[in-house]
């Protein structure tokens, strides 16, 4: 055997290894939204638009802004700290820890402590109530001022047949499933689109909850808007499984290939 008789034979092994190594993927199964073939859901109503509520455990960051930029500056002590400030979505490394976040934590009794103004209640109302709540407190102390309030604690995690699995938080507060998905660089092509996993903590529980993407009914599910604490896994399809199986039982064989052309070009 010549050297370029050799060089064929190896990239005949290949394409054969390649060949045996793949499986068939129906296209069908890789397309989102399908329609049923009705014409009836070309337009659908979308499921209603979750707002989230206050609860314990949840850090928020409550901004005040006055007239009196000198007398605001006492109600904003974690201004000069920094919070993220983006206004996309941020990835937290699953290899390290959680870091710090600056805010006011929100109490078992759903509580919070602001300077001077003492404890307010915000548990169970919306960022808006709570933002309301605050600024009628703060009428004693300061002129005209306005509050924001927003929790940093919205988070998400995303794992299974995605390209890049982690925990992400949600500075915005809104986020539907699709857009989390693509945060975390889309489903693989081996994940399962008709069986996506989203658990759900509701009164205590967890909750498991599949999630159909082909269908286009998924913009009316409960699950299109995630929630904080959601976490969402990818199923692999049959061919990830194969192509494992089929690694493990012809990896002797490419190991045994590989040995016998060592062999044969030591020989050159």
């Amino acid at each position: 055997m010549n050297v370029r008789e050799m060089r064929a034979w190896i990239g005949a092994l290949v394409i054969g290894l390649s060949t045996c190594l793949s499986s068939c993927i129906s296209s069908k199964e890789l397309v989102l939204y399908q329609s049923n073939g009705s014409g009836k859901d070309s337009v659908i109503t979308v499921a209603p638009r979750y707002i989230p509520t206050i609860k314990a455990g949840d850090v928020l960051s409550v901004q005040v802004s006055s007239l009196s930029p000198e007398a605001t500056a006492f109600f904003n002590p974690y201004a000069m700290m920094s919070v993220g400030g983006q206004t996309g979505a941020t990835q937290t490394s699953t290899t390290n820890p959680v870091p710090y976040t600056p805010g006011y934590l929100v109490s078992e009794t759903g509580q919070i402590t602001l300077p001077l103004a003492g404890s307010i209640t915000v548990g169970g109302l919306s960022n808006t109530q709570a933002a309301a709540q605050i600024q009628q407190k703060l009428l004693d102390y300061l002129k005209e001022p306005t509050v924001n309030v927003r929790n940093l604690n919205f988070q998400i995690s995303i794992s299974g047949e995605v390209a890049r699995p982690s925990l992400f938080s949600i500075p915005n507060e809104q986020i539907t499933l699709p857009a989390a998905l693509g945060l975390a660089g889309d489903i693989t092509i081996f994940g399962r689109r008709d069986n996506v996993l989203v658990i759900r903590e509701e009164n205590g529980q967890r909750t498991f909850n599949h999630v159909d993407l082909t269908k286009r009914d998924v913009f009316q599910s409960p699950y299109y808007y995630l929630r904080p604490n959601d976490v969402v896994y990818v199923e692999p399809g049959k061919a990830r499984v194969a192509n494992a199986d089929r690694t493990y039982q012809l990896l002797p064989i490419v190991i045994s290939a590989l040995s016998f052309v060592a062999i044969i070009v030591s020989r050159f």
